[in-house]
This record gives structure tokens, C-alpha cells and sequence, in this order.
């Protein structure tokens, strides 16, 4: 997209809808695995499963926050992305092993999860730094 007036008020939005949309994969997958799923899997992979939902609920509502912040503290494009692929990596990742067996994605699934604690790091200090130059001001 080209960087014009246009693409800065749609960006918010875009990045919003997706997070939206993970959330809304969290729910119908945290609810098929407790009512579809318990008498299909074993413990260890219901376990896998709830994981993935849950974490890929919290992280689509920490992309939802941080769209909403986005005109507040700067360069958040870093942490959209970072929060978007920990989404697909760790909890993706986490619903492959439980659907399939494949335990070998388990090495992939850390990954996921450097880039939420990234996200997480940046938003930080993004926030610090926007704190401080509020305080510097008054």
C-alpha cells in the first residue's frame, strides 16, 4: 500500500479486523476442543489445545490494544507483526501437534513465543518512553 493519508486511517483498522478475526478462531476452537474434542484426544493434546486458545485469545486482545494505541505511541507495526506471527507460530503450532501428532512442531512453538515476549518488551518500552516525554513536558 502506498504510505499516504489513505493507508494511515485504514491501518488501524486492518491490523484491528485480524486481531478480531484471531479471537474469533480462539473462541470457536477453545469451544470445539471442550465439547467436540474431549472424547477424541488424549489428555496431553486436549491440554496442547487449550493452550493454543487461550493464548491466542490473549494475544489477539494485546493486538487489539495495541491498534487502539496506535496513535498514541509510536512504531507499532513491529509489535502488530511480532503478536500477529507469535498467534500463527505458538498457538498454530500447539493446534497442528494436537490435531495430528506431529511433536516435532513442539520445537517450533518457542518461537511463537519469543515473539510474543518481543511484542510484549516493545510495547513496554514504547509505553516508558511515551511516559517520559509526557513528564518531560509538564
Amino acid at each position: 500500500m502506498p504510505c499516504d493519508g489513505n493507508y494511515l486511517a485504514v491501518f488501524p483498522s486492518r491490523w484491528a479486523a485480524l486481531f478480531a478475526l484471531q479471537a474469533a478462531v480462539s473462541v470457536m476452537a477453545g469451544a470445539f476442543g471442550a465439547h467436540a474434542l474431549t472424547d477424541v484426544f488424549d489428555i496431553k493434546s486436549l491440554g496442547w489445545w487449550d493452550t493454543a486458545s487461550q493464548y491466542l485469545m490473549y494475544h489477539s486482545l494485546a493486538g487489539l490494544i495495541v491498534t487502539a494505541l496506535s496513535s498514541y505511541i509510536p512504531s507499532v507495526m513491529s509489535l502488530l507483526i511480532l503478536f500477529f506471527a507469535g498467534n500463527v507460530i505458538f498457538a498454530g503450532s500447539l493446534y497442528i501437534m494436537a490435531l495430528t501428532g506431529y511433536t516435532f512442531l513442539g520445537a517450533i512453538t518457542p518461537l511463537g513465543g519469543v515473539c510474543y515476549l518481543l511484542a510484549w518488551s516493545g510495547l513496554a518500552i514504547r509505553l516508558w518512553r511515551f511516559k517520559k516525554v509526557n513528564n518531560s513536558q509538564n
